[in-house]
This record gives C-alpha cells, sequence and structure tokens, in this order.
C-alpha cells in the first residue's frame, strides 16, 4: 500500500489537495475518510466515490481545500489508509504534469497537446518531445520545446528505448503521451511506464489494421469513426481505455475527409484523457479505468 506526498503546503496559507484511493470495498469509508479530512481542517469542495461490482473495488476521489500543511492531511490519512488497506495518493491540486509527448511524423495530436497546454487548457508542462523521425522539430522549436530524435532502428529499438528511460529520468518525467507515435513499445517498457503512459488510435481496430486505416474504412463504406485513447501495455492497442469519441460520416466523404475528420476526433480524444489523467481523475480497475469526470 502506498501514500505519496509530493510537496509541502506553504505555511498557513490555503493549499488545494486531491486525495485518490481504492480498496476493497465494505462499510464507513466515506465515514473515515471524511472525518480523517474534517480532523485536518480540510474544507472538502469535491468527492465522488465509486464501488465496482465486478472487482469489489472501492475508488474515491476527493478535492479539498485546508491551511494545514500536507503533512498534516497525511498524517491523519494515514491510520485510516492502514485500517482500510488503501492504496492512496495526497496530490497538489493544480501542479502541472510533468509530460514527454512522442511522436512520429503526423503532427495532429502533438500540435494540438502543445496549443492547449500553451493556452491553459490542460494542466501539463511538456519539457521534452521525442520522434523517432525529424519532421516535427521545426514544430518543437515554435513552441519552444526541446526535440531529442531518437531513431528506431531494427538492431537498434533496446537501445533507442534505453534513451527514452534516461530522457524519462533526467527531466522528471510524470506521464509519456504517444501522440501518434508509430513504434511498438517492448514488453518491458510498457511495464515501465505502467499507469503513465497514454496511447491514441483510431477506433476501426481490429477491423482495419496497418497502412491507411481510413482509406480502408472508406472502401468498406463504413458509418462511424473515432478514436480511443488508452494506457500503455504490453498487449497491443489493448490497455485500459479513458475516453472514446465516435462520430457519424456518410457515403459522400471522400477518404481524404474521412483521414481529416480522423485528425480532428483523435486530437480532441487524446487531449481529453491527458487532461483527466493530469487532473488525477483517472483510477485503474485491473483491465478497466474509473474516470471522474
Amino acid at each position: 500500500m502506498t501514500s505519496a506526498v509530493l510537496s509541502e503546503g506553504a505555511g498557513n496559507a490555503p493549499s488545494s489537495f486531491i486525495l485518490t484511493l481504492s480498496c476493497d470495498d465494505r462499510p464507513g469509508i466515506v465515514h473515515a475518510v471524511s472525518g480523517a479530512l474534517v480532523a485536518a481542517e480540510c474544507n472538502i469542495t469535491e468527492s465522488q466515490q465509486y464501488g465496482s461490482p465486478d472487482t469489489g473495488t472501492f475508488f474515491m476521489r476527493v478535492a479539498m481545500t485546508t491551511s494545514s500543511p500536507q503533512a498534516a492531511v497525511t498524517a491523519h490519512l494515514s491510520p485510516v489508509a492502514e485500517a482500510f488497506g488503501m492504496t492512496w495518493n495526497l496530490h497538489v491540486a493544480g501542479t502541472p504534469a510533468r509530460t514527454l509527448i512522442m511522436a512520429s511524423k503526423s503532427a495532429h495530436c502533438l500540435n494540438d497537446l502543445l496549443f492547449q497546454q500553451r493556452a491553459g487548457m490542460l494542466p501539463i508542462e511538456v519539457p521534452v518531445i521525442v520522434s523517432n523521425h525529424t519532421e516535427l522539430a521545426d514544430l518543437a522549436a515554435f513552441y519552444g520545446v526541446p526535440f531529442h530524435h531518437v531513431p528506431v532502428t531494427a538492431d537498434g529499438k533496446a537501445t533507442a528505448e534505453s534513451k527514452l528511460l534516461e530522457l524519462v529520468a533526467q527531466y522528471e518525467i510524470e506521464l509519456v503521451v504517444l501522440a501518434r507515435y508509430m513504434q511498438v513499445l517492448s514488453d518491458s517498457l510498457c511495464s515501465q511506464l505502467v499507469g503513465r503512459a497514454i496511447n491514441i488510435h483510431h477506433s476501426f481496430l481490429p477491423s482495419f489494421k496497418g497502412a491507411r486505416p481510413y482509406h480502408q474504412a472508406h472502401a468498406r463504406g463504413v458509418k462511424l469513426i473515432g478514436a480511443t485513447a488508452h494506457y500503455v501495455t504490453p498487449a497491443l492497442d489493448e490497455g485500459p481505455i479513458i475516453e472514446q469519441e465516435v462520430i457519424r460520416v456518410d457515403h459522400a466523404r471522400t477518404a481524404p475527409q474521412l483521414v481529416a475528420m480522423g485528425a480532428d476526433v483523435e486530437s480532441r480524444t487524446l487531449a481529453q484523457a491527458v487532461k483527466w489523467h493530469a487532473e488525477h481523475r483517472v483510477l485503474l480497475d485491473g483491465t478497466r479505468t474509473v474516470v471522474f469526470n
């Protein structure tokens, strides 16, 4: 069982925190947590909870303000967490998640994330961009973000992934986003990034695999296109889903139009998933997610 204390509140100035937790579902959890927060002089501003009937696990997210330092809030919560066998974290609210973005040649998802971050619409900071190609270097330069070209070859995949992990450590990365990064990560790397790497792909899978999926879909006359954002796992494109979106199309749409519409929905879906993750609204429930949106 774990608890994460990220930083101290500044003196007696009011601070905002977010508590996330999971444990075996049983009576008294909400009462005990609320009591501990009251004892720590916290004002609860938002509270959401869910009991999974499939796994018997209870999930909770609580936002609060308090003049107490984070250490004091943690001290009040720790006995409750121990009594209920909780896995829990206490986060400083509003702290941007340090995010490494990976992309290959397609710019739409990367550009949307960087634009929303700069506009203050995404609670992330992006200290580095990694690509296995050089086409997106100018876009990174436009936003003033360091760009690292890490080529991936058949014989050099392990070296490339080792370099990626070095960058994750160097930049103290909390979240890795695969923004149309067209390389399959090794099982080992996926395991090391479990719960903190998000991928985006079109929603046609498993029907239209490989190259030019929108053209394949157009040839088959699909009526729905969309995107899926999920956590990265060793099972390719089968990780716990965070967000999905679909839009209707008809016979009059051309293949290039489907590509453009698909890029738009992919960008929106990925940005939403990143936002929810950065706001600590996503909790893992085995192969599923609980999203307190």
